[in-house]
């Protein structure tokens, strides 16, 4: 194993992006420890436990199995190099006719999942003086404007700004923080279930249509962005020296990005004398 060999703790790994990027780890002579629910959906999909891969069943929703799943792998491989909070799911809905139960459980997954994962793993991070955290949010994380999204744009927007605070709190032990902002991507994460569902909901809000048609345009099967090729984009950012904290995926992200970057500095340049005019004056 090469002297840049690394030790990688991935969550939601049994299918999708998740799945991709540990397989391309272990081709790559690196040893990762993936969770999913189960540990049979983790061997079905990528292989059995051996020396390089550690497959683990966690509850991300319980902080007694997450910290046995850290403590684990760190008993198993020594360290951890890099964190990838992968797991996630979009809840579609309008705000009001959510249920409180489901947006909880939308922001439990999303979020604090996420926070649980590295609570218990940075301590270790800390220690060794360098590491790494990805956190996989998604372009609504950075661009939110879709009417039935909301659970899912706010969870991503969270994680978003949590990756940005969490880099400049670790910043002086050497480790680095990365939310990863993809566009449409072709796995399960969109089936036909979804979309029979959403297809539903344009029917009972007709006036969230236009903002859906971007996701019922790229549904299963017909999303732009390529799995295996983002799974190489977030290696590639963890072997360079100085790695982006944000990191948008696809020719989608990064024209949505661009159309936020532009509305918001639209919104600061017109209202920046008012704006000004709220401060004492001194």
């Amino acid at each position: 194993m090469s002297k840049s060999a690394k030790i990688w703790f991935v969550t939601g790994a049994s299918k999708g992006v998740g799945q991709r990027l540990v397989r391309q780890l272990l081709a790559g002579g690196d040893r990762v420890a993936a969770t999913s629910r189960t540990v049979a959906s983790l061997t079905e999909a990528i292989g059995p436990a051996s020396g390089q891969f550690l497959p683990l069943q966690v509850d991300l929703t319980d902080d007694q199995s997450v910290r046995s799943a850290i403590a684990r792998t760190i008993e198993t491989f020594g360290k951890i190099d890099v964190v990838v909070n992968n797991a996630g799911y979009a809840q579609q809905g309008t705000v009001e006719g959510l249920s409180d139960e489901e947006l909880r459980q939308n922001f439990d997954i999303n979020l604090f999942a996420p926070l649980t994962v590295l609570r218990h793993a940075l301590p270790h991070l800390r220690a060794e003086r360098g590491g790494h955290v990805i956190n996989i949010a998604s372009i609504v994380g950075f661009q939110g404007g879709y009417a039935g999204w909301g659970s899912y744009v706010a969870s991503k927007f969270a994680i978003a700004g949590l990756t940005e605070s969490l880099a400049a709190e670790v910043a002086e032990f050497g480790i680095k923080a990365t939310v990863v902002y993809p566009g449409p991507v072709r796995t399960e994460f969109l089936s036909s279930g979804a979309l029979a569902v959403a297809e539903r909901q344009i029917d009972e809000y007709t006036e969230a249509k236009a903002s859906l048609d971007l996701h019922l345009g790229t549904l299963h099967g017909r999303q732009a962005g390529d799995p295996d090729k983002l799974a190489l984009l977030i290696i590639q950012a963890v072997d360079v020296t100085e790695p982006p904290l944000h990191l948008f995926a696809g020719k989608i992200a990064n024209e949505l990005a661009a159309q936020k970057t532009a509305a918001v500095q639209h919104d600061v340049d017109a209202w920046k004398g008012s704006s000004a005019a709220t401060d004492f004056v001194e």
